[in-house]
């Protein structure tokens, strides 16, 4: 069931069609009230290939069982394909070693484990914490919840109407700090944040950043160390694979230093009444049985991503972003919310007069799936004084009939509303 680097240099010389492509996944070719299903709702959860759900089902009928536990041959087969899973991860994102990347439940969880293991070692009363004016509420509560506790600060990197970072006072931010929290992908907006150059400025102070990597993981090549950061957080079901499954990366110095978030089984070397003995890395942070099938699952959508190419996935969004943008632009009384000149396959937009929610309703009548609401980033729609928006995002196996089934929907919105 594994993946091979064959199967991969082959798939690397036939690329295959995208109309191909999109045959991999069979929740597509489905009806939603008896309209072909247009699913736009990708930066919330991405669907996942047959290839990586098969590859759960053969982990649930052929090699379930504990993982590190047992001598058995069902536990060896489990382990083995766990274990495989975090190699490629390792891989994926070009991690220095293996033993680096923390399986997760998820981006959020990931976070709060820096929170928590960093935060609660490094940061006291008066530092600073750096945080961006668009980051999802995952990379905001857990650090006000910290500030509260420490009575640590909190400066807010600003932003531009058209949904940019503004950096200017950036290194004054950077006084005082203990650690910058930022998105390289706003998934509100869509924006694709600089960051390099923000990981060079506070590197130059002094300070560790920690990446949300949620909306940038799916749609372009991670290089943690092209980048430069410290801590890179993301979520397997943003990816093709399945939910309750994400990774935390983190420079081994760093994670060495951390105390365990959780404590429990699997992560221990000896336990006594006098104390414990934290195992190494990376099972210091994994208490207790991990979400193995999730994890195995998250490394066939490793295989299935690379076997089409990242640098590939890229530029066909890219194509589906211009041609999206395009068509809305046409319609009148529509307003493209974000407008960064480096974008990701988002397009959030409001019609005037029209909730969002509205919207999306139907939308959905259409068999067109959006998402409607401030999309858990609240400070982004204060900052743009708008109470929600309509988010359409693209992944690399819609088709631009998708977009048109948008528009048309659209269309139909604004004559309900008589916009």
């Amino acid at each position: 069931m594994e993946f091979s680097a064959k199967k991969r240099a082959e798939a690397a010389e036939r690329p295959r069609d995208w109309e191909e492509i999109r045959s991999d996944f069979p929740i597509l070719k489905q009806s939603v009230r008896d309209h072909p299903l247009s699913y736009l709702d990708n930066a919330a959860s991405s669907q996942m290939p047959q290839d990586v759900i098969d590859r759960l089902v053969w982990y649930h009928s052929g090699e379930h069982s504990n993982v590190h536990r047992g001598v058995h041959t069902l536990s060896q087969r489990a382990t083995r394909a766990y274990d495989q899973a975090r190699e490629k991860v390792a891989r994926f994102i070009n991690a220095s070693e293996t033993k680096e990347c923390i399986f997760t439940s998820g981006t959020t969880e990931s976070i709060n484990l820096v929170a928590h293991g960093f935060g609660r070692l490094f940061i006291g009363e008066g530092d600073r914490i750096v945080i961006s004016a668009m980051e999802h509420h995952s990379n905001i509560v857990p650090w006000q919840i910290l500030a509260d506790e420490k009575g640590a600060e909190i400066s807010v990197i600003p932003m531009s109407d058209r949904g940019e970072l503004i950096l200017d006072d950036f290194d004054e931010m950077l006084e005082g700090a203990k650690l910058v929290c930022v998105n390289h992908v706003s998934n509100a907006l869509g924006t694709v944040n600089p960051i390099e150059e923000i990981v060079d400025r506070a590197h130059k102070k002094g300070v560790p950043v920690l990446v949300d990597g949620a909306q940038a993981i799916p749609h372009m090549a991670v290089d943690v160390q092209e980048l430069g950061c410290d801590f890179y957080a993301f979520s397997g079901h943003k990816m093709c694979g399945p939910t309750g499954i994400g990774v935390l990366w983190g420079r081994k110095e760093w994670l060495e230093k951390m105390q365990p978030y959780q404590g429990g089984g699997d992560m221990i070397l000896s336990v006594t009444w006098e104390g414990t003995t934290y195992s190494d890395l990376p099972f210091k942070f994994e208490a207790g049985t991990p979400s193995i099938a999730a994890a195995i699952g998250l490394g066939a959508a490793i295989d299935y991503l690379e076997s089409i190419g990242m640098d590939r996935i890229a530029r066909r969004e890219a194509e589906l972003l211009a041609y999206g943008t395009d068509r809305l632009q046409e319609l009148g009384g529509i307003r493209i919310v974000g407008e960064a000149a480096d974008k990701a396959s988002v397009i959030s937009f409001v019609v005037d007069g029209v909730h969002p929610h509205d919207i999306g309703t139907i939308l959905d009548d259409e068999g067109v799936a959006v998402r409607a609401g401030h999309h858990c980033a609240q400070p982004v729609m204060d900052r743009l004084q708008i109470p929600a928006t309509a988010r359409a995002s693209l992944a690399f196996y819609n088709q631009e009939i998708d977009i048109d089934r948008l528009v048309a929907g659209l269309y139909s919105v604004k004559e309900i509303f008589g916009v």
